[in-house]
């Protein structure tokens, strides 16, 4: 008889464990913003295939964990397929305002730093 597969679980902070810093952290990096604007941009789960990032496969993954780890994004097994979701309700029941200022100031700082006519 076979036993049936478990499934992959990673680790998240609840709700509560989300402190300030690291998520001030996490956004502090101009990869991690980027991944959290496209997501924020989909407003769903995207597969971490998805993201066409300039940094190594083992770079990406770090960038990953350091956004889970802060509780930024949830990260979940799907198949083969580890699916990625911006954690914007408790974002944003912890921080009001944040993660929309966050993501405006970085379009505005893109915008501004565009070259003319790109």
């Amino acid at each position: 008889m076979s036993t049936p597969a478990t499934p992959r679980l990673l680790e998240h902070p609840e709700p509560g464990e989300i402190r300030l810093e690291l998520v001030l952290h996490a956004l502090s990096d101009a990869v991690r913003l980027r991944i959290v604007s496209e997501l924020a941009a989909a407003e769903t789960e995207l597969s971490c295939s998805h993201f066409v990032l300039p940094v190594t496969k083992s770079t990406t993954t770090h960038h990953f964990r350091v956004l889970r780890e802060a509780g930024v994004i949830r990260q979940d097994y799907r198949g083969t397929a580890k699916l990625n979701g911006l954690r914007r309700a408790d974002l944003d029941a912890l921080f009001p305002g944040l993660l929309d200022t966050v993501l405006a100031a970085a379009e505005a700082q893109s915008a501004r730093l565009e070259p003319a006519g790109a």
